[in-house]
C-alpha cells in the first residue's frame, strides 16, 4: 500500500473499506492537516478535533473524490473551512458563557454590591469623558437605546457608534480600576444599564412643568440661585473651550508663544524662557532607567516605572493598573515639576511634583486629568498619589 498513490488508496477504501489504505492516507497527510489547523485555532486539543473532523469528512466523501488528481489541495481547503467553523463555534460559546457569567453577577447579591461601589464614582468618571462620549453613554446606557437608535440620534454610522461605545466603556473601566473597582467591560455595561436611571418622584413632573412654563418666576429663592449658578458654569465652560482652541492655534503657529503663556500663568517674573523641557535635559537624564517601589493609592503593592528618553511607563501590581506616555520636566520650579501626557490606555494628562536624589525618586501625582498640581509630597485620598521609588 505504501507505494500506491493517494487516489488509488482512496479508491481502495471507497470500494472495499480497506482500513490499511485509509491508515496510509492518514499517515501521509496528518501532519499537514494538524499544523494548518493549529495555525488557525492556536490550541493543540482543538487542532486535534479539527484534524479528526477532516479525516471523517474524507471517509464520508471518498466515493466522490476518486476522480481527483491529488488529495493535498482538498485536504488543505477542508482543514481551513473546518478550523474556521471551530473558531466561530468557540466564539459563540465564549459569548454565551460571558453572557451567563454577566447575568449571574447581576442576579446575585454581588450585582447590587457592585452598583453600590460604582454609583458614588460614576459621575466623576463621566466628567473624564468628552461631551460627545457622555452623550453617547447617556443615550446607550442611561436611556437604554440600541446602537442603531443611538447612531440615528447622534447622526453617525452604527459601526462608529459601536466603536465609540467600546472606547468610552474602556475609559470608564480604567477609571474604576484605578479606584479599586475592577470589573469586566460586559458586567460594567450591564450594571450601568440596569441601575443608572430610576423612576423620579411621581409629583415631580408636574412641579417641573409648572416652573418651566413660568420661566422660573414661581420658583423658590434657592432654585433661582441654582439656575444662576448653572448659567455661570455653562458660560465659563464655553469660555474655556475658546481658550483651548486659541492655545491650539498658537501651538500650531509656534511653540514659543504657547510656552510663554504657560509661564506667565504660573509666575509673575519677566523671564520668558520656556520652563518645561523634554527628556533630553540633564535633569531628565538622571531619571532614565527602571524604578520600583510603592504607591500610596495601592498600599502594600509593588509598582514599577520605566523611563527611556521622553517615554515613561508605569506598571502596578494589578493587570488594569498601567499607563504609557511621554513627559517633560521643569527644574526651575521648587519643588521640580513633572508633566505626563498619557497615551495608553486612555488619553489624558497627569500634573506631578518630583524630587530625585541618586537612587531615590519620589513623585506626587495629581488625579488624572485634573489641572491642579499637588502642593507638596503629602498623599491625599483620591486626589494625590505619592510614589516612593528606588532604582531597580
Amino acid at each position: 500500500m505504501t507505494g500506491a498513490d493517494d487516489i488509488t488508496l482512496l479508491r481502495e477504501f471507497a470500494e472495499r473499506q480497506s482500513e490499511s489504505a485509509f491508515t496510509e492516507l492518514v499517515r501521509r497527510h496528518l501532519n499537514l492537516v494538524y499544523c494548518v489547523a493549529l495555525r488557525f485555532v492556536r490550541d493543540s486539543d482543538e487542532a486535534q478535533d479539527v484534524s479528526q473532523s477532516v479525516f471523517v469528512l474524507l471517509a464520508q466523501k471518498a466515493g466522490t473524490l476518486r476522480g481527483r488528481g491529488t488529495l493535498t489541495g482538498w485536504l488543505y481547503e477542508t482543514t481551513r473551512f473546518t478550523a474556521m467553523k471551530s473558531l466561530r463555534t468557540r466564539a459563540r460559546r465564549a459569548a454565551r458563557e460571558k453572557e451567563a457569567t454577566t447575568q449571574s453577577m447581576l442576579n446575585d447579591s454581588n450585582g447590587e454590591d457592585l452598583w453600590q461601589r460604582l454609583e458614588p464614582l460614576l459621575e466623576d468618571a463621566m466628567t473624564r469623558l468628552s461631551e460627545k462620549d457622555r452623550a453617547l453613554i447617556a443615550l446607550h446606557f442611561f436611556e437604554n437605546k440600541t446602537h442603531a437608535e443611538t447612531a440615528a440620534a447622534l447622526g453617525i454610522a452604527e459601526w462608529a457608534t459601536r466603536k465609540r461605545v467600546a472606547r468610552a466603556v474602556e475609559k470608564l473601566r480604567a477609571f474604576f480600576g484605578r479606584r479599586g473597582v475592577v470589573v469586566p467591560a460586559a458586567v460594567l455595561m450591564a450594571v450601568i444599564s440596569a441601575n443608572s436611571v430610576r423612576a423620579a418622584p411621581a409629583a415631580l413632573a408636574k412641579t417641573v412643568t409648572v416652573a418651566a412654563m413660568a420661566k422660573g418666576a414661581a420658583t423658590s429663592a434657592s432654585t433661582l440661585t441654582l439656575i444662576k449658578g448653572a448659567v455661570k458654569i455653562m458660560t465659563w465652560t464655553k469660555t474655556k473651550v475658546v481658550v483651548v482652541v486659541s492655545v491650539a492655534v498658537m501651538l500650531a503657529a509656534g511653540t514659543t508663544t504657547t510656552l510663554v503663556v504657560k509661564h506667565v500663568h504660573r509666575r509673575t517674573t519677566a523671564d520668558a524662557t520656556p520652563a518645561f523641557a523634554a527628556g533630553g535635559t540633564s535633569s531628565a537624564r538622571t531619571l532614565q532607567g527602571r524604578w520600583r517601589g510603592t504607591n500610596t493609592a495601592h498600599p502594600g503593592k509593588v509598582v514599577r516605572v520605566t523611563i527611556s528618553g521622553d517615554k515613561i511607563e508605569y506598571r502596578g501590581a494589578d493587570a488594569d493598573d498601567w499607563l504609557r506616555g511621554t513627559f517633560v520636566v521643569n527644574d526651575n520650579a521648587s519643588p521640580a515639576e513633572l508633566n505626563i501626557t498619557v497615551v495608553e490606555p486612555v488619553r489624558t494628562f497627569i500634573l506631578c511634583l518630583y524630587q530625585a536624589d541618586g537612587d531615590k525618586f519620589t513623585v506626587a501625582a495629581a488625579e488624572h486629568g485634573k489641572r491642579l498640581r499637588p502642593a507638596d509630597f503629602t498623599p491625599v485620598h483620591n486626589q494625590v498619589d505619592v510614589l516612593e521609588l528606588q532604582r531597580d
